[in-house]
């Protein structure tokens, strides 16, 4: 039998009509998750855990009929706000804090009939690559516990690789969705900006921030993009674009695709391996009826430059709410309130979120804001024109997600050796594009994962190239059950 939690398709198999099965879908994916934090070992996917209702049933039966997602258990990360669970950012200086309101995001999934099963775990206020940046220890890559599972989504990856939930939500704001997906070897999607609503995500740099999904296939995250997108009140900068729907993934093939593929994302710094894993995925989608050209995009190796300017200084003006006087930690002790401020922040904020707040406050002071800030503005603006050009010839980009596997802990504790983790992924950031990763294949039992990218607003289009691939690669997880 397939494993229950491992699908949408094979969760409503398992269900069937009894409403009562459905509840029991949550008490699996909650005692799996207790399983896993409560190890040896553990993968500490999760830093909190929803209690089910006790006629948890009864309300499985009310779910919306017909929804794909009805009586679907869905872990949240912890900088997405939900009423009744912490919404602590993986940071102490919001230890414990839950939050009056929940995020839009989470508001329409529970209207699908969702249920939230806990909230994963991040690098602190989403600022890392790895996951070992929490305040709350790290998480450890289900298919090796010995390696990171990327991130800063690393929970929400990791949650849906080691078969806890079949689909999760993420954020990304330079690649922390699509790394984390393909160092664990899933799929994930990180939408336009403007397509998911931003309302209760945790800001880190406004700009930049998506709310992004996670699942073991592309058709299940559409599932979950056609359940959360949309213009909401809340959320000046959501657009109001018809929502994609995911019966359009029903039929797709690759058919007369144009399909991009840069030369910068295949340099030197790309792992000899996963560059052969890449162009076998190129093959196949050769093989499938898609037409691969090769294209350029310049500004490629001024993306990480530019992302670790702009993020930082969005970052340091997002991050002064914490000052203890208003929720969240409070230093004791200090008589003036400068004092209380400076104590707060010294013990409540992690070495890397202090390294972003004083580089994003250093590139705003006055004499260096238009040396550094404006200049990378600008050529955020020729990132955009970049992939504009490469969109008037061709459907959709396809590269390398990471420049290698999952990495074992420890490994990069350079922060620039971390910071070109993302090297990949922060472009579609800067410019706003969709972009999906999808899992190619293993090396040495590690997953690897390629991404595909389309114009803004294009997410159609994208996740049905993307599911024409997937299903010609055929890609068996390394934790797959039968």
């Amino acid at each position: 039998m397939t494993d229950p939690l491992c699908s949408l398709r094979a969760a409503h198999e398992f269900a069937g009509q009894a409403p009562e099965v459905g509840g029991q879908l949550l008490e699996l994916a909650l005692e799996r998750a207790r399983n896993q934090e409560s190890g040896r070992r553990p993968i500490h996917a999760f830093l909190s855990l929803a209690e089910p209702p006790p006629d948890a049933w009864r309300a499985a039966s009310r779910s919306p009929a017909g929804s794909p997602l009805a009586g679907i258990p869905v872990a949240v990360k912890d900088n997405i706000c939900t009423l009744g669970l912490p919404t602590t950012c993986g940071s102490r200086i919001l230890e414990a804090y839950v939050s009056p309101f929940a995020a839009t995001a989470v508001r329409r999934l529970e209207r699908a009939g969702a249920w939230i099963v806990g909230k994963t775990n991040l690098d602190e206020f989403a600022m890392g690559s790895s996951t070992e940046t929490s305040a709350y220890g790290p998480t450890r890559n289900p298919v090796d516990l010995d390696r990171v599972p990327g991130g800063s989504s690393g929970g929400s990856a990791a949650a849906v690789a080691a078969g806890v939930v079949p689909v999760a939500l993420g954020s990304s704001t330079g690649g922390s969705v699509r790394q984390p997906a393909a160092m664990c070897g899933v799929v994930g999607v990180k939408p336009t900006y403007g397509r998911v609503s931003r309302y209760g995500l945790v800001a880190f740099a406004s700009s930049l921030d998506h709310i992004g999904v996670f699942a073991r296939s592309v058709r299940d995250a559409a599932h979950v993009l056609e359940a959360i997108a949309g213009c909401d009140e809340h959320d000046a900068t959501s657009g109001r674009q018809e929502v994609p729907r995911a019966a359009a993934l029903d039929d797709v093939d690759l058919s007369g695709a144009v399909i991009g593929v840069p030369g910068e994302y295949l340099g030197a710094g790309l792992d000899g391996r996963s560059r052969r894993l890449f162009k076998r995925a190129v093959e196949t989608a050769e093989r499938g009826g898609a037409r691969v050209v090769p294209i350029s995009l310049p500004t490629t190796s001024a993306a990480i430059a530019c992302y670790y300017v702009v993020a930082p200084a969005e970052a340091s003006a997002n991050l002064a709410r914490y000052d203890g006087s208003r929720y969240g930690l409070r230093s004791s002790g200090a008589v003036a309130y400068s004092e209380a401020v400076r104590r707060t922040r010294g013990e409540g904020f992690g070495d890397e979120v202090r390294r972003r707040i004083l580089l994003g406050t250093y590139v705003l002071s006055a004499g260096y804001s238009e040396a550094y800030y404006r200049r990378a503005r600008d050529m955020r603006g020729a990132i955009l024109e970049d992939f504009g050009r490469a969109f008037a010839r061709v459907d959709a980009v396809f590269a390398p997600t990471t420049p290698t596997h999952a990495f074992r802990f420890g490994e990069k504790a350079d922060p620039y050796d971390m910071y070109r983790s993302d090297v990949y992924t922060v472009a579609a950031n800067l410019a706003g594009i969709p972009a999906v990763s999808i899992p190619i294949g293993n090396v040495d039992g590690l997953p690897v994962g390629a991404q595909l990218m389309c114009g803004r607003w294009r997410e159609e289009q994208m996740l049905g190239i993307a599911a024409a691939l997937e299903e010609l690669l055929e890609y068996r997880h390394p934790l797959t059950r039968r």
